[in-house]
C-alpha cells in the first residue's frame, strides 16, 4: 500500500513506478527520490537557503520533477519559466524573482539561445547556471550532482512553486504564497487534495498523463499532486493526438489535465485511428484554461464517457468544478464552487448582482491560498475585495451565476487573449510594437480561430509619412520575432489611420475587436 506524500512513499516503496519519460524510460520512486535528494544537497551547497528561488527553463522531462521535488523538500521557491520566451523575457523573470540558481536546457536551439542571452543580459552568476545539456558557461546537471549523497536531507520543510502571471500592465508578476512550515509530505499532500474535487483518491490504481507544457501552473500542480497521491505519471514531450491515445491504452491512464485544443485535435483523428485504442480506463480527464465549444465537449463525453471534468480557477487560486453529468444539464457552465470556495458576482457599484445578471467574478481567498504579487502590493490590493471580513479576489473575468449556483463566464478579462490554453497579454506585445520607429500607436487583441480558440491580431497606426505595405508588415513581424515568444506573435497586422481613443487617451478596443466576433458565440 502506498503512503501519502511522494517522499514518504518513495522511502517506503522505492520500487513502485513513479514516472514514464517521453522516451518511455521508466523511473521508480526510489530512483526519482535519489536524484531529487542529490539536487537538494547540491543547491544547498551552492548557498540556496529556505525562501530563496531556483528558476527553471526546461522542456517536459524527468529533470522538471527532479527540480520540483528538490525545491519542495528544502523550502525553496521554484519558478518555472516558459521555454518559448525570448532572452529578454527570461532575463526579466530571473532578475525580478531574485533567483539564486538557474536550471536550464539547450535541447532546443532556440531555448539554448534564449537562455544564453538571458544570463548574459543580467550577468547571472556562472556558478548558479546549471544545464541538463552541454551549454557554454553552464555546468552540466550531471557534474553539478557528482559526489552528492542520495540520502534524505536534514532540516526538511515544504517549498512552493512561484509561477509568473502577466497583468494588464504586460509585465509578469510572481504569485508568491507564504511558505508553510512543516513536513513536506504532510504540507504538499494537503495541497494535493485538490484532486479530491474531481473524485480522485490517493493510493488508488491511477495513472496520470501529461500532454501539456509543465511550465503551465495547473499542469505541474496536477501531475505533482498525482505523485504525492501515490499515482504514476506518464510524460509526453509535447502533445500528439494519436500518441496520447497510444499511451492511454498502453498504461491504462486514468487522469489528466488538458485544454480544449487537445480535445479538438483528438476528435479530428479518423475513426479508424480512434478505434485502434482503448480509452475506457479514463476516469478524470480534466480541462480548463480556455473556452471549450459546447459541441466539442459533448463529443468528448460521447467518446470518453463521464470522465470529462471541468473547472475554473487562476494561478492565484479558485474556483469552481463540474462533472460531465452536471455539465450536460447546464451546457456551457464552468461549474459550482468547489469545497471551501465561494463565488460572488460583483457589479460596478461594489454590490452583489442578482441571479443571471453579469458582473465581475470574485472568488473567496482561503487561508491556504493567500498570495501576493511579488513586488507589487498595489496590484495585490487592487485585485482583492473584503465582504463581511472575508477576502475575495478577481482576475477580472465577467460572468453570472444561475439559480442553481452554476457559474457561466461571459468574457475572459477584457483584453486577455487565450490561445490554445495559453494566456497572452496584449499590453506586452503593444509595448514591443511601439518600440518600432514607424509605429505611432497600436492595439492588439484576439480574434476567432477554430483550432486555438483565439489568435493574436495587431492593428497599427503609423507615424506621419510612413506608408502601409506588405513590406512594412513583414518588417514589423520580423521586429516582433526578435523580442517576443512565438506564441505572442500576431497572425495578422492591419493598418488604420487613427485608433479609437477618447480625449483622455482611453482606447476603445472593443470597436476594433467586436466586428471579428459578430458571427461567433460570444468571446469567453
Amino acid at each position: 500500500m502506498s503512503e501519502l506524500g511522494f517522499y514518504r512513499n518513495a522511502n517506503a516503496n522505492p520500487n513502485e513506478l513513479a514516472l514514464v519519460e517521453p522516451s518511455e524510460k521508466t523511473w521508480t520512486r526510489g530512483e526519482l527520490l535519489a536524484k531529487a535528494n542529490q539536487l537538494t544537497h547540491a543547491l544547498r551547497g551552492l548557498g540556496v537557503s529556505k525562501g530563496e528561488v531556483v528558476a527553471t527553463v526546461l522542456p517536459n522531462s524527468v529533470e522538471y520533477y527532479i527540480a520540483y521535488l528538490a525545491c519542495a523538500q528544502a523550502g525553496f521557491y521554484m519558478v518555472p519559466i516558459n521555454w518559448h520566451l525570448a532572452g529578454p523575457e527570461i532575463a526579466y523573470i530571473l532578475e525580478d524573482s531574485e533567483a539564486k540558481a538557474f536550471i536550464a536546457s539547450g535541447s532546443v536551439p532556440a531555448m539554448e539561445d534564449a537562455c544564453l542571452k538571458a544570463v548574459s543580459a543580467i550577468n547571472f552568476p556562472a556558478e548558479g547556471c546549471v544545464s541538463t545539456t552541454e551549454m557554454e558557461g553552464f555546468i552540466t546537471l550531471e557534474a553539478f550532482l557528482a559526489d552528492q549523497p542520495t540520502s534524505n536531507p536534514t532540516d526538511r520543510t515544504a517549498g512552493q512553486v512561484m509561477n509568473y502571471t502577466s497583468g494588464t500592465t504586460g509585465k509578469p508578476k510572481g504569485v508568491k504564497r507564504t511558505l508553510v512550515e512543516g513536513d513536506p509530505d504532510d504540507i504538499l499532500s494537503m495541497f494535493a487534495m485538490i484532486l479530491s474535487f474531481f473524485n480522485i483518491q490517493p493510493n488508488e490504481n491511477n495513472v496520470h498523463i501529461v500532454g501539456s507544457p509543465l511550465y503551465h501552473t495547473a499542469v505541474l500542480v496536477h501531475s505533482t499532486a498525482a505523485l504525492h497521491y501515490g499515482h504514476a505519471v506518464v510524460l509526453m514531450e509535447k502533445f500528439d493526438a494519436e500518441k496520447m491515445l497510444y499511451l492511454i491504452d498502453k498504461y491504462k491512464v486514468t487522469t489528466s489535465h488538458m485544454v480544449p485544443t487537445q480535445f479538438h485535435r483528438l476528435l479530428q483523428l479518423p475513426d479508424e485511428v480512434k478505434n485502434k485504442y482503448d480509452c475506457s480506463s479514463t476516469r478524470a480527464m480534466i480541462h480548463a484554461a480556455a473556452p471549450c465549444p459546447v459541441h466539442t465537449k459533448q463529443d468528448m463525453i460521447a467518446w470518453w464517457g463521464n470522465s470529462i471534468w471541468e473547472y475554473y480557477a487562476a494561478t492565484e487560486g479558485g474556483g469552481t468544478v463540474v462533472d460531465a453529468e452536471s455539465w450536460s444539464q447546464f451546457p456551457g457552465t464552468v461549474g459550482q464552487a468547489w469545497p471551501g470556495a465561494e463565488i460572488k458576482i460583483i457589479n460596478e457599484d461594489g454590490g452583489e448582482t442578482p441571479t443571471d445578471q453579469q458582473g465581475t467574478v470574485y472568488m473567496k481567498l482561503g487561508e491556504a491560498t493567500k498570495f501576493e504579487y511579488k513586488g507589487d502590493q498595489a496590484k495585490t490590493k487592487k485585485e482583492r475585495l473584503v465582504i463581511n471580513d472575508q477576502v475575495y479576489f478577481t482576475v477580472g473575468d465577467i460572468g453570472y451565476l444561475n439559480a442553481e449556483g452554476y457559474l457561466f463566464l461571459c468574457d475572459r478579462k477584457i483584453d486577455m487573449i487565450i490561445s490554445g490554453g495559453a494566456n497572452i497579454y496584449p499590453a506586452e506585445i503593444e509595448s514591443v510594437f511601439l518600440m518600432h520607429p514607424k509605429v505611432s500607436d497600436v492595439a492588439v487583441f484576439g480574434i476567432p480561430n477554430e483550432e486555438w480558440g483565439e489568435e493574436v491580431k495587431a492593428v497599427v497606426e503609423l507615424i506621419p509619412g510612413a506608408q502601409e505595405s506588405d513590406e512594412l508588415s513583414s518588417e514589423l513581424m520580423m521586429f516582433a520575432q526578435e523580442n517576443l515568444a512565438k506564441m505572442k506573435l500576431p497572425r495578422s497586422i492591419d493598418f488604420i489611420e487613427k485608433l479609437p481613443r477618447d480625449e483622455n487617451g482611453k482606447l476603445y478596443k472593443r470597436k476594433l475587436r467586436d466586428p471579428f466576433w459578430e458571427n461567433h458565440v460570444a468571446k469567453v
